[in-house]
């Protein structure tokens, strides 16, 4: 059974329970993109509790707030267009809902978390009028030169009532990975009610939380990510907003996610899909909506921890030489609650330049350009961002020149032929 804390520590974000069992605990962590500068190694570093609560009452798993978005956002160090395969799923989810909505020039399209304009360009190439709303200042000036017009600003009740004030209503809102990063769920999803218009829709893409919990994807936990959701949890907190969602796609996108489709409760004109009653009754029957299934997750994630230090360790005694692929959120969660630092990966490498010449928060393992892996020729390559794999494994084809393999720590530790 899962551990039950006697005096509750927080209540839950949506429905406002007092919160008293443990999801997992991930010990003390960083915040996952708080890269270092070399002259910042030696200062003290902040480390905040990655303790994950599960609420009893609608089964939202959640993190507390310990830092503020505006100090995790303002200015930030993920843009999603160094991912090729990030940017044809944007460019054909964009194809795809003009063709659905039968989107034109007298439409809106309003993206909340636009980062750096990676899904709105595909709208505004085929003319559709679009709006991109990003709280990150240095993420939304990329958006702006590939000319996706961007608000750089946080979204909800408050600022939704003022755009829609100056009528820019949405015919399409969407968001993608941004609900989990939100603190105040019901000022946002109270906000997306504000903004549709009538006949409007809501698309949200987010992990999906009962795939985290099957295939052990405990690494997507970190400060960032606020909430994980369920889609038995996600249709209740819109519901409370007045938000029905009517359809539902399961997507591979990290790991596996769930793209919803909400409307405003009231549009008789979009039925409710039989996926969205499939997906409800599969999640039942699974036991979202029961304590007791999330009891196992905690030893799970305990387990990967052991079995991938001791793949490192034996690779280590055996002379082997290690380096890792990326610096994602996810990868930072991972080498800080496994205690994997320089002594184990000489270093990881990434696509992304903003991040060269950078060190990885709390373990400090230096950031270098690809180009690094064939210099050094290591005997692995941990791929951090495992839900990338296929796509990272094809672009360092070349390391098998020397005998060289990839290593993907999640769902469990394995070595790729």
């Amino acid at each position: 059974m899962i551990a039950e804390m006697t005096t509750p520590v927080a209540a839950c974000r949506f429905c406002g329970a007092p919160l008293h069992y443990t999801f997992v605990d991930l010990g003390k962590s960083p915040l996952c993109e708080s890269l270092l500068p070399a002259d910042q190694l030696n200062q003290m570093e902040p480390f905040y509790p990655l303790h994950v609560w599960v609420c009893d009452q609608c089964f939202l798993v959640q993190l507390e707030e310990y830092v503020s978005p505006e100090n995790i956002f303002t200015d930030y160090g993920y843009f999603s267009s160094y991912s090729d395969s990030w940017l044809k799923h944007a460019e054909n989810y964009s194809r795809d809902m003009v063709k659905r909505l039968s989107l034109d020039a007298s439409s809106l399209v309003v993206e909340l978390a636009s980062n750096d304009g990676y899904l709105l360009q595909y709208f505004v190439q085929m003319g559709i009028p679009s709006l991109g709303i990003e709280p990150a200042a240095n993420v939304a000036e990329a958006a702006v030169k590939k000319g996706v017009p961007t608000l750089v600003t946080f979204f909800g009740r408050e600022k939704a009532r003022e755009l829609a004030d100056e009528g820019r209503m949405a015919d399409l809102m969407l968001g993608n990975n941004v609900l989990a990063q939100v603190p105040d769920l019901n000022s946002f999803v109270a906000g997306m009610k504000i903004l549709l218009k009538p006949q409007g829709v809501i698309t949200m893409e987010f992990p999906h939380l009962m795939r985290l919990m099957q295939e052990n994807q405990f690494d997507t936990i970190y400060h960032e990510h606020f909430s994980y959701f369920s889609f038995w949890t996600a249709e209740k907190i819109f519901a409370a907003h007045g938000i029905t969602l009517f359809d539902v796609d399961e997507i591979p996108t990290h790991g596996g996610s769930l793209r919803i489709y909400g409307r405003h409760a009231g549009d008789s004109s979009k039925p409710v899909t039989e996926r969205v009653e499939q997906l409800r009754a599969r999640e039942c029957a699974w036991g979202v909506n029961r304590l007791e299934t999330y009891s196992a997750f905690a030893e799970q994630v305990k387990e990967t921890k052991r079995k991938l230090l001791e793949f490192l360790i034996q690779a280590r005694r055996d002379g082997k030489s290690v380096a890792g692929y990326g610096a994602p959120g996810k990868g930072n969660t991972l080498l800080n609650y496994c205690g994997i630092r320089t002594d184990f990966i000489d270093y990881t490498v990434d696509r992304n330049p903003h991040k060269h010449g950078k060190f990885l928060p709390g373990t400090h393992i230096p950031i270098f350009p690809p180009e690094r892996i064939r210099e050094t020729r290591p005997d692995y390559v941990l791929i951090l961002p495992w839900n990338l794999k296929n796509e990272i494994a094809e672009q360092l084809a070349y390391i098998r020149e020397w005998g060289g393999r990839f290593v993907v720590p999640i769902p469990q530790v394995q070595i790729l032929d």
